[in-house]
Formats: C-alpha cells, structure tokens, sequence
C-alpha cells in the first residue's frame, strides 16, 4: 500500500513545488511519511500521510482514495484537508484547521497532521537559516500570521496527544516552533 501511495502520489504532484522553492513538491509528502514510519504507525498511517495533499492540492478526489486506499486511508486524508471554503480567508481557513485538530482525540488524524505541519515548519526554519526574513514573502501571511497558526497548532498538539509517540512528536513540534517564532507566550 506505501508504495501505491508513493506512486499515485508522485504522478498526482507530477510538476509542483514547493511554494517560493525549486524543491519538488513529493519530498514533503514524502517527508511526513518519513515522519510516522519512524513512530512507528501502521501502513494505513503513512499511505494517509503519503496521500494527504492530494485532494487539496490536486484534482483528486477523497472518493478516488477511497477506492484505491480503503475508507480509512480516505478518512485520514480528508481529515487532514482543507475543506474548499474559495470564499473563507487564510484566517478562517487556518482556525477551521485549529479548531479540527483541537477538538479531535483520533490519534491517527493527529499523527498525519503532525506529520505535515512538523516539515512544514522544518521547512521555514530551514529557509530563514538560508535567506532570512525573505523567507515570509513565499507565504500569503506574514510572521505573525504565521506565529499565531504554529503556536495554535502547536497547542493542540500538546493538548491532544497524550502519550507514546504523537507525545513525542508533539514535543519536537513545539521546540520547532520555538526556534523559528521564539519564546513568546502561545496563542489560545
């Protein structure tokens, strides 16, 4: 199933990169399953993180994954997507995401989401230590904008992932934040 996932998702991301980057746009899904094979999820888990930009970013469809994955691998890509609210704001839209991760307790939701958002700000650390406060222009907020989604983020992580290894993941999660925003108290 992992390397379905890996093939389904690299023709489905065929030509895209990472925003503001020559970095093809696979290394990232690629990276968050990196990310739950190292804690140790099940095949299901790291398809779903393989596959979870697929429906937001492509013109694939939950049901597509469905048929080709099973319903769970459906379930935990479609939880982990932004709905298509073309009329919400960044703001709306990135709350919607906090809110959804805050109010869920399905550990393996969680898992793909840290996944994600754990490379993603990998990713930001890594392009202010090369380009500095350059970085901010590739995104459609800025810093603050930014600090506030990570801490948020970073707070429902901490609150919802209780033990083993989403704990674990949690932690790395938070210290990451700390490094690229700094030691500010965090956002409710």
């Amino acid at each position: 199933m992992i390397f379905d996932a890996i093939e389904f998702a690299a023709a489905a991301h065929r030509g895209q990169y990472r925003k503001g980057t020559l970095i093809p746009y696979l290394m990232h899904p690629l990276s968050a399953a990196r990310t739950v094979i190292d804690a140790g999820c099940p095949e299901h888990v790291v398809a779903a993180a393989v596959l979870h930009d697929i429906v937001e970013d492509t013109h694939h469809t939950v049901e597509e994954i469905r048929v080709r994955f099973g319903d769970r691998v459906a379930e935990l890509v479609e939880a982990c997507s932004e709905p298509n609210h073309r009329d919400a704001s960044w703001e709306q839209r990135k709350q919607h995401t906090v809110d959804d991760l805050a109010a869920t307790t399905d550990q393996e939701i969680l898992m793909v989401a840290i996944a994600d958002k754990l490379d993603n700000i990998r990713s930001i650390r890594d392009d202010l230590a090369l380009r500095g406060e350059l970085t901010w222009e590739r995104f459609n907020r800025g810093r603050d904008q930014q600090a506030w989604y990570y801490r948020a983020l970073s707070e429902a992580f901490s609150r919802q992932m209780a033990t083993g290894a989403g704990r674990r993941l949690a932690g790395l999660f938070e210290e990451e934040v700390r490094l690229v925003f700094g030691l500010q108290q965090q956002a409710s």
